[in-house]
Protein backbone atom coordinates (compact mmCIF):
# COMPACT_ATOMS: atom_id res chain seq x y z
CA UNK A 1 0.00 0.00 0.00
CA UNK A 2 1.04 3.59 -0.64
CA UNK A 3 1.52 6.18 2.08
CA UNK A 4 -0.57 9.31 2.43
CA UNK A 5 -0.89 11.36 -0.76
CA UNK A 6 0.07 15.04 -0.76
CA UNK A 7 -0.24 17.71 -3.45
CA UNK A 8 1.83 20.87 -3.76
CA UNK A 9 -0.35 23.86 -4.69
CA UNK A 10 1.06 26.53 -6.97
CA UNK A 11 -0.60 29.94 -6.62
CA UNK A 12 -0.23 33.58 -7.59
CA UNK A 13 -1.81 36.73 -6.18
CA UNK A 14 -4.16 34.78 -3.92
CA UNK A 15 -5.42 32.47 -6.67
CA UNK A 16 -4.52 28.78 -6.90
CA UNK A 17 -3.31 27.47 -10.24
CA UNK A 18 -5.67 25.25 -12.25
CA UNK A 19 -3.33 22.35 -11.49
CA UNK A 20 -4.56 22.32 -7.86
CA UNK A 21 -7.92 20.68 -8.57
CA UNK A 22 -6.37 18.48 -11.26
CA UNK A 23 -4.01 17.09 -8.61
CA UNK A 24 -7.03 16.23 -6.45
CA UNK A 25 -8.34 14.02 -9.26
CA UNK A 26 -4.91 12.51 -9.85
CA UNK A 27 -4.46 11.76 -6.14
CA UNK A 28 -7.80 9.95 -5.97
CA UNK A 29 -6.50 7.51 -8.60
CA UNK A 30 -3.91 6.44 -6.03
CA UNK A 31 -5.89 6.76 -2.80
CA UNK A 32 -9.67 7.04 -2.80
CA UNK A 33 -9.77 9.99 -0.41
CA UNK A 34 -8.95 13.65 -0.72
CA UNK A 35 -5.19 14.33 -0.48
CA UNK A 36 -3.41 16.78 1.83
CA UNK A 37 -2.44 20.10 0.26
CA UNK A 38 0.88 21.80 0.88
CA UNK A 39 0.84 25.56 0.35
CA UNK A 40 3.88 27.78 0.81
CA UNK A 41 4.03 31.54 0.54
CA UNK A 42 3.51 34.72 2.51
CA UNK A 43 0.82 37.22 3.42
CA UNK A 44 -2.90 37.56 2.88
CA UNK A 45 -2.78 35.90 -0.53
CA UNK A 46 -1.52 32.71 1.09
CA UNK A 47 -4.44 32.67 3.55
CA UNK A 48 -6.92 33.11 0.67
CA UNK A 49 -5.45 30.15 -1.21
CA UNK A 50 -5.41 27.94 1.89
CA UNK A 51 -9.01 28.74 2.83
CA UNK A 52 -10.24 27.99 -0.66
CA UNK A 53 -8.19 24.78 -0.91
CA UNK A 54 -9.73 23.47 2.33
CA UNK A 55 -12.95 22.74 0.42
CA UNK A 56 -11.12 20.28 -1.86
CA UNK A 57 -8.40 18.79 0.35
CA UNK A 58 -8.56 16.69 3.53
CA UNK A 59 -6.11 19.10 5.15
CA UNK A 60 -4.15 22.13 4.04
CA UNK A 61 -0.65 22.52 5.46
CA UNK A 62 0.29 26.20 5.43
CA UNK A 63 3.92 27.34 5.51
CA UNK A 64 4.13 31.12 5.85
CA UNK A 65 7.44 33.01 5.64
CA UNK A 66 8.70 36.06 3.77
CA UNK A 67 11.37 33.96 2.04
CA UNK A 68 8.62 31.72 0.60
CA UNK A 69 6.81 34.58 -1.16
CA UNK A 70 8.15 33.28 -4.47
CA UNK A 71 8.38 29.48 -5.05
CA UNK A 72 12.08 28.75 -4.92
CA UNK A 73 12.79 25.01 -5.21
CA UNK A 74 16.12 25.41 -3.44
CA UNK A 75 14.28 26.62 -0.33
CA UNK A 76 11.20 24.42 -0.56
CA UNK A 77 13.12 21.18 -1.10
CA UNK A 78 14.66 21.02 2.41
CA UNK A 79 11.36 22.25 3.89
CA UNK A 80 9.50 19.30 2.35
CA UNK A 81 12.20 16.85 3.38
CA UNK A 82 11.51 17.82 7.01
CA UNK A 83 7.74 18.17 6.72
CA UNK A 84 6.69 15.11 4.74
CA UNK A 85 5.98 11.99 6.79
CA UNK A 86 7.57 8.64 6.02
CA UNK A 87 6.19 6.89 2.90
CA UNK A 88 4.47 10.04 1.62
CA UNK A 89 3.52 10.28 -2.04
CA UNK A 90 3.90 13.85 -3.30
CA UNK A 91 2.21 15.08 -6.48
CA UNK A 92 3.66 18.13 -8.23
CA UNK A 93 2.52 20.00 -11.34
CA UNK A 94 4.80 19.29 -14.30
CA UNK A 95 5.84 22.90 -14.87
CA UNK A 96 9.20 24.64 -14.60
CA UNK A 97 8.91 24.74 -10.80
CA UNK A 98 7.89 21.08 -10.51
CA UNK A 99 10.72 20.00 -12.81
CA UNK A 100 13.17 21.99 -10.69
CA UNK A 101 11.88 20.62 -7.39
CA UNK A 102 10.92 17.01 -8.09
CA UNK A 103 14.08 15.12 -9.16
CA UNK A 104 16.32 16.42 -6.37
CA UNK A 105 13.59 15.92 -3.78
CA UNK A 106 13.15 12.27 -4.76
CA UNK A 107 16.90 11.72 -4.42
CA UNK A 108 17.01 13.31 -0.97
CA UNK A 109 14.00 11.25 0.16
CA UNK A 110 15.38 8.12 -1.55
CA UNK A 111 12.06 7.40 -3.23
CA UNK A 112 11.01 6.80 -6.88
CA UNK A 113 10.47 9.76 -9.20
CA UNK A 114 7.98 9.61 -12.07
CA UNK A 115 7.98 12.59 -14.41
CA UNK A 116 5.30 14.01 -16.71
CA UNK A 117 2.52 11.55 -15.87
CA UNK A 118 -0.62 11.77 -18.02
CA UNK A 119 -2.59 8.88 -16.47
CA UNK A 120 -2.59 6.27 -13.72
CA UNK A 121 -3.60 2.69 -14.56
CA UNK A 122 -4.02 1.46 -11.02
CA UNK A 123 -2.31 0.53 -7.79
CA UNK A 124 -1.64 -3.16 -7.05
CA UNK A 125 -0.28 -3.48 -3.56
CA UNK A 126 2.50 -0.90 -3.59
CA UNK A 127 3.08 -1.02 -7.36
CA UNK A 128 1.73 2.06 -9.12
CA UNK A 129 1.21 1.86 -12.88
CA UNK A 130 1.46 5.16 -14.72
CA UNK A 131 1.47 6.43 -18.28
CA UNK A 132 3.96 8.94 -19.69
CA UNK A 133 4.43 10.21 -23.23
CA UNK A 134 7.60 10.23 -25.31
CA UNK A 135 8.67 11.82 -28.60
CA UNK A 136 6.32 14.81 -28.28
CA UNK A 137 3.38 12.57 -27.46
CA UNK A 138 3.82 10.17 -30.37
CA UNK A 139 4.47 7.21 -28.03
CA UNK A 140 2.82 6.31 -24.70
CA UNK A 141 5.13 4.70 -22.16
CA UNK A 142 3.66 2.47 -19.47
CA UNK A 143 5.79 2.39 -16.33
CA UNK A 144 5.43 1.05 -12.82
CA UNK A 145 7.10 2.00 -9.57
CA UNK A 146 7.07 0.57 -6.07
CA UNK A 147 5.75 3.50 -4.04
CA UNK A 148 5.58 1.62 -0.75
CA UNK A 149 8.35 3.82 0.61
CA UNK A 150 6.87 6.95 -0.97
CA UNK A 151 7.28 8.74 -4.30
CA UNK A 152 7.53 12.08 -6.04
CA UNK A 153 5.35 12.35 -9.13
CA UNK A 154 5.08 15.21 -11.61
CA UNK A 155 1.63 15.37 -13.25
CA UNK A 156 1.14 17.01 -16.63
CA UNK A 157 -1.35 19.87 -16.62
CA UNK A 158 -4.67 19.15 -18.29
CA UNK A 159 -4.29 15.36 -18.11
CA UNK A 160 -6.79 14.95 -15.27
CA UNK A 161 -10.19 16.61 -15.14
CA UNK A 162 -10.30 19.13 -12.31
CA UNK A 163 -12.22 17.90 -9.26
CA UNK A 164 -14.84 20.61 -8.76
CA UNK A 165 -16.80 18.77 -6.05
CA UNK A 166 -15.35 20.87 -3.19
CA UNK A 167 -16.76 18.37 -0.72
CA UNK A 168 -13.68 17.55 1.35
CA UNK A 169 -14.39 19.99 4.18
CA UNK A 170 -10.76 20.06 5.21
CA UNK A 171 -9.05 22.33 7.71
CA UNK A 172 -6.04 24.61 7.45
CA UNK A 173 -3.13 23.55 9.66
CA UNK A 174 -0.48 26.23 10.20
CA UNK A 175 2.92 24.55 10.14
CA UNK A 176 4.95 27.73 9.80
CA UNK A 177 6.70 27.01 13.08
CA UNK A 178 8.34 23.96 11.47
CA UNK A 179 10.09 25.92 8.72
CA UNK A 180 13.33 26.54 10.59
CA UNK A 181 16.29 28.36 9.04
CA UNK A 182 15.98 29.18 5.34
CA UNK A 183 19.24 29.33 3.42
CA UNK A 184 19.42 29.78 -0.34
CA UNK A 185 22.22 30.52 -2.78
CA UNK A 186 19.81 32.06 -5.25
CA UNK A 187 17.09 34.60 -4.62
CA UNK A 188 14.08 35.89 -6.46
CA UNK A 189 14.50 39.33 -8.02
CA UNK A 190 11.43 40.12 -10.09
CA UNK A 191 8.90 38.84 -12.59
CA UNK A 192 9.28 40.35 -16.05
CA UNK A 193 5.92 40.09 -17.80
CA UNK A 194 5.89 39.27 -21.49
CA UNK A 195 4.91 42.10 -23.76
CA UNK A 196 1.31 42.06 -24.94
CA UNK A 197 0.98 42.43 -28.70
CA UNK A 198 -1.88 43.86 -30.71
CA UNK A 199 -4.12 41.09 -29.33
CA UNK A 200 -4.04 39.70 -25.79
CA UNK A 201 -4.82 36.02 -26.37
CA UNK A 202 -4.91 35.36 -22.61
CA UNK A 203 -8.23 37.22 -22.41
CA UNK A 204 -9.94 35.64 -25.44
CA UNK A 205 -12.86 33.20 -25.03
CA UNK A 206 -12.36 31.64 -28.47
CA UNK A 207 -8.99 30.97 -30.12
CA UNK A 208 -8.21 29.82 -33.66
CA UNK A 209 -4.74 28.38 -33.21
CA UNK A 210 -2.46 27.36 -36.07
CA UNK A 211 0.61 25.13 -36.28
CA UNK A 212 2.92 23.65 -38.88
CA UNK A 213 -0.06 22.47 -40.91
CA UNK A 214 -0.63 26.03 -42.16
CA UNK A 215 2.47 25.36 -44.32
CA UNK A 216 3.13 28.91 -45.56
CA UNK A 217 2.99 32.41 -44.12
CA UNK A 218 0.60 33.51 -46.84
CA UNK A 219 -1.93 30.94 -45.62
CA UNK A 220 -2.23 32.62 -42.23
CA UNK A 221 -4.66 35.08 -43.76
CA UNK A 222 -7.34 32.40 -44.06
CA UNK A 223 -6.97 31.68 -40.32
CA UNK A 224 -7.54 35.39 -39.63
CA UNK A 225 -10.65 35.31 -41.83
CA UNK A 226 -12.03 32.34 -39.90
CA UNK A 227 -11.23 33.99 -36.56
CA UNK A 228 -12.96 37.20 -37.63
CA UNK A 229 -16.05 35.27 -38.67
CA UNK A 230 -16.11 33.47 -35.31
CA UNK A 231 -15.38 36.55 -33.20
CA UNK A 232 -12.14 34.90 -32.16
CA UNK A 233 -8.42 35.68 -32.13
CA UNK A 234 -5.59 33.88 -33.91
CA UNK A 235 -2.96 32.16 -31.77
CA UNK A 236 -0.26 29.67 -32.72
CA UNK A 237 2.24 27.03 -31.69
CA UNK A 238 5.97 27.65 -31.38
CA UNK A 239 7.05 26.71 -34.95
CA UNK A 240 5.01 29.62 -36.32
CA UNK A 241 6.81 32.08 -34.03
CA UNK A 242 10.19 30.50 -34.75
CA UNK A 243 9.51 31.07 -38.45
CA UNK A 244 8.66 34.71 -37.60
CA UNK A 245 5.24 34.39 -39.21
CA UNK A 246 3.46 35.67 -36.05
CA UNK A 247 4.66 37.59 -33.03
CA UNK A 248 5.68 35.88 -29.79
CA UNK A 249 2.66 37.33 -27.97
CA UNK A 250 0.40 34.96 -29.95
CA UNK A 251 2.27 31.78 -28.99
CA UNK A 252 0.47 29.30 -26.73
CA UNK A 253 2.61 26.99 -24.62
CA UNK A 254 5.05 26.63 -21.76
CA UNK A 255 7.47 29.00 -23.51
CA UNK A 256 4.66 31.31 -24.63
CA UNK A 257 1.34 32.47 -23.23
CA UNK A 258 -0.96 30.58 -20.88
CA UNK A 259 -4.53 30.83 -22.16
CA UNK A 260 -7.90 29.88 -20.70
CA UNK A 261 -10.45 30.03 -23.55
CA UNK A 262 -13.88 28.44 -23.64
CA UNK A 263 -13.25 27.07 -27.14
CA UNK A 264 -9.86 26.17 -28.64
CA UNK A 265 -9.68 25.35 -32.35
CA UNK A 266 -6.32 23.65 -32.99
CA UNK A 267 -5.50 23.66 -36.70
CA UNK A 268 -2.49 21.70 -37.88
CA UNK A 269 -1.08 21.48 -34.35
CA UNK A 270 0.45 18.17 -33.25
CA UNK A 271 -0.28 18.77 -29.56
CA UNK A 272 3.11 18.41 -27.87
CA UNK A 273 3.07 18.73 -24.09
CA UNK A 274 4.94 22.04 -24.37
CA UNK A 275 2.00 23.45 -26.33
CA UNK A 276 -0.77 21.84 -24.27
CA UNK A 277 0.91 23.05 -21.08
CA UNK A 278 -0.19 26.56 -22.01
CA UNK A 279 -3.90 25.67 -22.19
CA UNK A 280 -5.81 25.83 -18.91
CA UNK A 281 -9.39 25.67 -17.72
CA UNK A 282 -10.62 22.61 -19.67
CA UNK A 283 -11.78 24.38 -22.85
CA UNK A 284 -13.76 22.64 -25.57
CA UNK A 285 -10.97 21.56 -27.95
CA UNK A 286 -11.58 20.98 -31.66
CA UNK A 287 -8.56 19.54 -33.46
CA UNK A 288 -7.90 19.24 -37.19
CA UNK A 289 -4.79 17.42 -38.37
CA UNK A 290 -3.78 15.27 -41.32
CA UNK A 291 -1.97 12.84 -39.00
CA UNK A 292 -4.54 10.54 -37.34
CA UNK A 293 -1.96 9.68 -34.64
CA UNK A 294 -1.31 13.30 -33.64
CA UNK A 295 -1.26 13.62 -29.81
CA UNK A 296 -3.77 16.48 -29.99
CA UNK A 297 -6.51 13.94 -30.70
CA UNK A 298 -5.99 12.36 -27.27
CA UNK A 299 -7.23 15.52 -25.55
CA UNK A 300 -9.61 16.89 -28.18
CA UNK A 301 -13.37 16.87 -27.63
CA UNK A 302 -13.84 16.76 -31.41
CA UNK A 303 -11.19 15.52 -33.83
CA UNK A 304 -11.12 15.82 -37.62
CA UNK A 305 -8.52 14.07 -39.76
CA UNK A 306 -8.10 16.34 -42.75
CA UNK A 307 -6.24 19.13 -44.50
CA UNK A 308 -6.74 22.45 -42.71
CA UNK A 309 -6.05 24.37 -45.93
CA UNK A 310 -9.19 22.84 -47.39
CA UNK A 311 -11.29 22.94 -44.23
CA UNK A 312 -10.61 26.50 -43.00
CA UNK A 313 -12.13 28.36 -46.00
CA UNK A 314 -15.18 26.08 -46.01
CA UNK A 315 -15.67 26.51 -42.27
CA UNK A 316 -15.32 30.28 -42.58
CA UNK A 317 -18.00 30.34 -45.31
CA UNK A 318 -20.33 28.27 -43.16
CA UNK A 319 -19.86 30.55 -40.16
CA UNK A 320 -20.39 33.69 -42.24
CA UNK A 321 -23.57 32.21 -43.70
CA UNK A 322 -25.04 31.12 -40.39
Amino acid sequence: MAGKVFAYIVHNNGVADDSALELVSAAKKIEDTAPIAIVTGSGAGLDAVCNEAAASFAEVWKFDADALAYPNAEIIRPLLIKALPENAVLLLPHNTFGMDLGPGLSIKLNVPFISDVVAFEGLEGSLLKAVRQEYSGQVSTHVQADIGSGAVINVRGGSFVADESKSAGGQVVDKSGEIGDIIARRRFLEVVAAEVGDVDITKEDVLVSIGRGIEDQDNIEIAHELAEAMGAAVSCSRPIVDAKWLEKSRQVGTSGQTVKPKVYLALGISGSFQHMGGIKGNPFIIAVNKNPKAPIFQVADVGVVGDILELIPELADKVKGS
